[in-house]
C-alpha cells in the first residue's frame, strides 16, 4: 500500500510541474513585451502615466492596434514618455490624440487613440502631440468626499482665529 501512495504522490508532482510549465509559457507569450516583426514604433508624451505599463494595449476604437513598448521619464520636462509598437496595417493621421483610460475600477490603464483628420500619416519615429494623462480615480474620490474649500462658515474670520484679534490694552 505505501508503494502504490508514493506512485500517486509522484505522478500528482508530476501534474503539478507540468501544469506549471504551461502556465509560465502561457504568461511569457501573452503577457511577454516584444514587437512584431512589421510593427512599427511611435511615442506618445503624458504629464501622468498612471498605472500604464508596458505590454498594455493601445486601442483604436476599442480594437487592439498595438501594445506599449516602454514607458520613460523625459528629465527636462518630467513627462511620461510611452512607446507604442503599432500594427503596420493600421496608418494613424498625424493629428490623433491618445488618452490612457483605465481598464476598469481595480483594473490596468490602456492608451486609446482617436484618429484626427489629417491627411497625413504618422510616420515609424513619429509623436502623437495631443494627449491626455491618466485620472487620479482615488483622488477625485477623495476629492468629492472631502472638499478642500469653499465651505461657508458662520463665525467671522477674526473670530475663526483668535491669534488674528487685536490684544486688548490695559
Amino acid at each position: 500500500m505505501a508503494l502504490r501512495e508514493q506512485w500517486a504522490e509522484t505522478a500528482m508532482g508530476v501534474v503539478v510541474l507540468a501544469l506549471t510549465a504551461g502556465f509560465l509559457t502561457y504568461s511569457l507569450t501573452v503577457g511577454g513585451v516584444h514587437m512584431k516583426r512589421g510593427d512599427y514604433e511611435i511615442s506618445a508624451k503624458f504629464g501622468e502615466a498612471g498605472s500604464l505599463a508596458p505590454g498594455a494595449a493601445v486601442t483604436v476604437a476599442g480594437v487592439k492596434v498595438g501594445t506599449v513598448s516602454q514607458i520613460t521619464l523625459e528629465p527636462k520636462t518630467y513627462l511620461a514618455v510611452a512607446k507604442l509598437s503599432i500594427d503596420p496595417t493600421v496608418k494613424l493621421p498625424a493629428d490623433s490624440t491618445a488618452k490612457i483610460t483605465s481598464d476598469g475600477l481595480l483594473g490596468g490603464a490602456h492608451v486609446a487613440i482617436a484618429p484626427g483628420a489629417s491627411l497625413d500619416d504618422l510616420k515609424p519615429g513619429g509623436e502623437i502631440e495631443n494627449t491626455q494623462g491618466a485620472v487620479d480615480l482615488f483622488g477625485l474620490i477623495g476629492s468629492v468626499i472631502r472638499p478642500q474649500g469653499g465651505a461657508a462658515t458662520t463665525s467671522t474670520p477674526a473670530e475663526a482665529n483668535p491669534a488674528t484679534q487685536p490684544a486688548e490694552s490695559y
